[in-house]
């Protein structure tokens, strides 16, 4: 029997998502809890690995059991709360698969303009100096559409072309800005390098115009990475 769990997680509690020898992570933490629930085994499988201190408001994995138990969601809770909050356990097809089935993800990545806050530093990104956000908007849409994003991936990957739908800038209350990417996947630590690009931008560090010669081109570029504590997780569509 499969099946499908929703979760948040406040990502500056954990060394990241994937499981590890000796440091405390995300799925470490859920398959103990599971476990411990079905007295066997459970191996969960996620949508998708975060980095140490990244956040997520809906994360998603599946994992197998032998036989059901009424009141899952509940008992996770009791367990895991209040780092990690389970919103729904669900029955799925044994064909869906966490990471295989994902059409498309939004990640968040979150910015404090105004006066620096300690009770915000492991969730926003705090800069120490004005952003020019109207020329920030209008270099990311650079990313829009399909790209070889080499330049913006870390690590060695076999593929590095994907599709951006949206980048949307959304300003909130209270001095924050939400800056939103919708797109059918992303590599290891490639919104965190664009975040990081388009922030250079609002510094007055890079241009618009530097940003279209690091895409689809195979000599290595880089710029700085935005700090993890400003990135979520946001939606997953099957």
């Amino acid at each position: 029997m499969r099946k499908k769990i929703i979760f948040s997680y406040d990502g500056s509690k954990f060394n990241g998502l994937q499981r590890q020898k000796n440091t405390r992570t995300v799925q470490k933490t859920i398959e103990e809890a599971l476990s411990k629930i079905f007295e066997d085994d459970i191996e969960l499988k996620a949508s998708g690995r975060t980095d140490a201190g990244v956040h997520a408001v809906s994360q998603v994995a599946h994992f197998d059991i032998k036989k059901d138990i009424k009141g899952l969601k509940h008992k996770l809770n009791l367990l895991l709360n209040p780092d990690i909050v389970v919103k729904s356990v669900s029955n799925v097809n044994d064909d869906f698969h966490a990471r295989l089935s994902v059409k498309k993800k939004e990640y968040v990545y979150k910015i404090n303009i105004g006066p620096f806050k300690s009770s915000l530093n492991c969730y926003y990104y705090q800069p120490r100096q004005k952003l020019d956000f109207a020329l920030m908007k209008d270099a990311s849409k650079v990313f829009l559409g399909t790209h070889d994003f080499n330049n913006f991936i870390s690590g060695t990957n076999d593929k590095t072309v994907t599709t951006i739908y949206e980048i949307n800038f959304v300003k909130k209350f209270d001095n924050k800005i939400e800056v939103h990417f919708i797109g059918t996947g992303f590599y290891r630590y490639m919104i965190r390098n664009l975040m990081g690009a388009l922030l250079e931008v609002g510094k007055y560090n890079t241009s618009k115009e530097d940003l279209l010669k690091m895409l689809d081109t195979i000599e290595e570029k880089s710029l700085p990475t935005a700090p993890p504590e400003g990135l979520y997780l946001y939606k997953v569509w099957y």
